[in-house]
């Protein structure tokens, strides 16, 4: 039996090792596909539990486009028409984090100026080998010196022709990303749209249906309203109580009075939410037009009066820190409107509503919360 050549048995180790290689490769890229579809599925699970909510969304989006693109950091900023906004965040230096909490303008150089002039992709290999670096872009050196950036990646996020915002990812070493990696990005920020119109028309729904509900409650005190007065012919006080509380319980006061005009002045006669002693001393009261308090600002304008915080109003007097008044005109047959108005400061906030017609001011209807 002859003895095999040595070049032979080389060349058949040869083959053995580019097979392995070949299988080791292949293993690698399968278990890479996996990873993005996973990630991507995960990501897809959060939206789906998240309606609405776009934080948990971002955040899942950077941690897994960091790990699986080895980025050493991530951010994904909002555009709003003139500023970019970091809202989301994962493993960025402290220095540059706090540098990004202020809107970022962007720069004719930098990867946002880029983004806004049309761009689809930015791929930076060492951005302080980058013209913008070099010609002290406030952006470029702020992501090299206190985020210690050299490669980084920036995919936009288009909605048609619209620029929402931008994913971008860093590395601390010069090292460009793989197309794989481009891609995945891509992927994200295909997936970050998505979920951002998800919230949006979400929120139009929500605040559709809002108003939708306001709108029946509105329509259904009104009905009540007109219920107690039928029953109430000979009787108008159970009229003006009712009226009372529908106003307080609508504009979600903590407090509420009407006025009736006696001549030249005007006197309590109904409340929501008053305490007796309270109310006791106010039945004994007169208000006249005039430009000190609510009421009376209502009683010689004749229209409706809203003082966020009486506190910083120098011409009144404080009893509560937030009142709204709004003028209760003689009502006709014909005509009925209600104003609602709304405003908040501090940590406070007043609503209120009235009557209105043209025959002049015979009532005024007076909200309050602390």
């Amino acid at each position: 039996m002859s003895a095999i050549p040595d070049s032979t048995l080389a060349d058949a180790e040869q083959i053995i090792a580019d097979l392995q290689r070949q299988l080791a490769e292949c293993r690698a890229e399968r278990d890479e596909a996996l990873q993005r579809e996973t990630a991507t599925a995960e990501v897809l699970q959060v939206i789906n539990s998240s309606p609405g909510e776009l934080a948990p969304v971002f955040d899942a989006m950077l941690e897994k486009a960091t790990r699986l693109a080895a980025a050493s950091f991530g951010i994904l900023m909002t555009y709003d028409g003139e500023n970019f906004h970091t809202v989301a965040l994962h493993g960025v230096p402290h220095a540059y984090s706090e540098y990004l909490r202020a809107p970022i303008r962007p720069g004719p150089l930098n990867g946002l100026g880029r983004l806004l002039s049309g761009e689809r992709l930015i791929h930076i290999a060492d951005i302080t080998a980058d013209k913008a670096y070099a010609e002290g872009d406030p952006l470029r050196k702020a992501t090299a010196e206190l985020g210690g950036s050299r490669t980084h990646l920036l995919v936009p996020l288009f909605k048609d022709s619209s620029l929402l915002g931008t994913f971008v990812i860093y590395r601390q070493e010069v090292r460009p990303f793989t197309d794989k990696q481009i891609a995945l990005l891509q992927n994200f920020a295909a997936q970050a749209v998505i979920a951002m119109e998800n919230a949006r028309l979400l929120g139009e729904l929500q605040a559709r249906t809002c108003d939708l509900e306001e709108s029946l409650e509105y329509q259904t005190a009104t009905s009540d309203v007109l219920n107690v007065i039928s029953r109430s012919t000979a009787d108008v006080q159970p009229v003006l109580d009712t009226v009372v509380e529908t106003a307080a319980r609508l504009c979600v006061a903590d407090a509420a009075t009407m006025l009736m005009r006696e001549g030249e002045v005007y006197r309590y006669v109904a409340a929501s939410a008053v305490d007796a002693e309270y109310w006791a001393l106010l039945r004994q009261r007169t208000v006249v037009p005039g430009h000190g308090g609510v009421a009376r600002r209502v009683a010689l304008e004749g229209r409706v009066v809203h003082i966020a915080d009486i506190l910083s109003d120098p011409d009144y007097v404080p009893i509560r820190s937030t009142m709204v008044s709004v003028s209760a005109m003689k009502r006709s047959a014909s005509s009925t409107s209600r104003a609602a108005y709304q405003s908040r400061a501090s940590s406070s906030s007043a609503r209120a509503a009235g009557l209105k017609t043209t025959d002049g001011t015979l009532s005024a209807v007076v909200g309050a919360r602390p």
